[in-house]
């Protein structure tokens, strides 16, 4: 069993040239999947948007990042990231929920999505907002 921490940056339409900026920097590589690739377009020109990424790097350095799609409320500074817990196992993602959501406001129910077999978002009683998933292979 293993869980992993990373940071995950929130954009409004930049996501994709924010990953390549942090690249440069750091190195490695970066992944993108697109809300056109995920088949979830809900506004047209958002289509080649980032719905999750990542620039990660063999010295250690991981951030992800996603665009914030239009029908959400976002301002540049505000609500800026969330902290994304992974796991292999979702016993151990579902415990870690369990404490997490004491006092929580539930943003999206851990449950199955279809990226991930547990995904769920919530933002706890000090204002931190949480992503926790249970890691699944990417064959994009």
């Amino acid at each position: 069993m293993s869980v992993t921490t990373t940071t995950h940056l929130n954009f409004r339409g930049a996501a994709r040239e924010a990953l390549d900026f942090y690249r440069s920097v750091f190195g490695g590589r970066v992944t993108v999947v697109t809300y056109k690739d995920a088949d979830a377009v809900q506004n047209g020109s958002e289509a080649d948007w980032v719905m999750w990424g990542e620039a990660a790097a063999d010295n250690g350095f991981h951030v992800m990042a996603y665009d914030v799609p239009s029908q959400l409320p976002w301002s540049q500074g505000e609500n800026p990231f969330f902290v994304s817990v992974r796991g292999d196992e979702a016993e151990e993602i579902s415990a870690l929920w369990a404490k997490l959501a004491e006092g929580s406001t539930v943003v999206r129910a851990l449950e199955p999505a279809p990226w991930s077999p547990l995904y769920g978002m919530l933002t706890d009683r000090f204002g931190v907002t949480w992503v926790l998933d249970v890691v699944a292979p990417y064959n994009g």
